[in-house]
């Protein structure tokens, strides 16, 4: 990752900390200044703006207009940023508010983390760019991995399943920090069939390849889906996010996703039947641990029961790994 001009990191002055609320204060959405729509966004629409009250810049993020009428999509939205506000964990994005814009259309506010989604350094290694082969070395994209897994084994413990994880969602702060993004179609224990049922339309079939083979967009979550996803099982937990982060690491090792095929079609057959070839085979002139094939492939096994059973068992094994290379290193 390039380093950003100085001037690009926002400096505090006393003149915007010490002084008093204005005559006009409100905490009506017309505090958020200069909305400047970003890229991104998964189901909505995020925006860059001034928060007029504390001094400082935010993101927005509310739904597209063609979308603001959809009840699953509202619905989705509402989740989002509940689940988010409630994942009280280092890795996942403080959210500020909740609130409707002056249409009525739904918003909430949180922080804006500055820095790349980890698909985007991957594609960077992959074309040989040198700054950032020289900064993501294997073993700090697995640190990466790491942070972003803790999120997700406290989510587990929360009863909170992601169920989208993909490199897209997955963010690298400018100062180191990692976020997991975009819970909106995370699954929470106890929600009525109705919400399952809702879901599950959009996860799976034509709807889900319609609604992600839009022109210029990379079909991200099927490449990352699980089995059960895929088959549209009901029955879906935690399981389900270390297999999609089974993916991800076999893709940040090999810089290849293990399942992609020619459509999203052969995808799904690759994803339910297809068995890769170790990371450590696939990746061209990278030196990938052996230790790391074994931790792999049996995240991406295709039988829930044959994987980790947990977020924090696999994490514990990455770990492991970590430290064995950083013990080689020493010696």
């Amino acid at each position: 990752m390039a380093e950003q001009p100085k001037d690009e990191y926002p400096t505090i002055h006393l003149t915007g900390t010490d002084i008093g609320l204005p005559s006009w204060f409100t905490n009506d959405f017309c505090k958020y200044k200069n909305l400047q729509q970003m890229a991104g966004g998964g189901n909505g629409q995020l925006f860059a703006c001034y928060d007029s009250n504390l001094g400082r810049t935010v993101c927005i993020k509310r739904l597209a207009p063609e979308s603001t009428n959809n009840k699953l999509e509202r619905r989705r939205l509402l989740r989002e940023a509940r689940v988010t506000a409630q994942m009280s964990h280092p890795n996942t994005v403080p959210v500020y508010e909740l609130g409707k814009d002056d249409t009525g259309a739904i918003y909430f506010a949180m922080k804006k983390i500055e820095g790349q989604d980890l698909f985007r350094i991957l594609s960077q290694i992959a074309r040989k760019n040198p700054v950032a082969v020289a900064e993501f070395s294997i073993e700090r994209l697995l640190s990466i991995l790491v942070q972003a897994s803790n999120a997700l084994a406290y989510a587990h413990a929360h009863g909170v399943i992601h169920r989208d994880i993909k490199p897209e969602n997955i963010m690298v702060g400018m100062f180191g920090e990692v976020m997991l993004m975009d819970w909106g179609v995370a699954k929470v224990w106890g929600l009525p069939d109705e919400h399952a049922e809702d879901d599950r339309s959009k996860d799976t079939g034509e709807d889900l390849m319609e609604r992600l083979t839009s022109p210029g967009q990379r079909p991200g979550t099927p490449l990352y889906m699980s089995p059960e996803q895929v088959n549209g099982s009901k029955h879906i937990d935690e399981r389900t996010d270390v297999f999609s982060m089974g993916v991800v690491l076999y893709e940040t090792l090999a810089l290849r996703e293990p399942f992609r095929g020619r459509t999203i079609e052969e995808t799904f057959q690759n994803v339910l039947y297809a068995t890769p070839k170790p990371p450590s085979e696939a990746a061209q002139g990278r030196k990938v641990p052996k230790r790391l094939d074994d931790i792999c492939l049996k995240a991406i096994q295709k039988k829930p029961a044959d994987r980790y059973q947990s977020m924090q068992a696999m994490i514990n094994d990455i770990r492991g790994v970590r430290a064995e290379a950083l013990e080689a290193d020493a010696s």
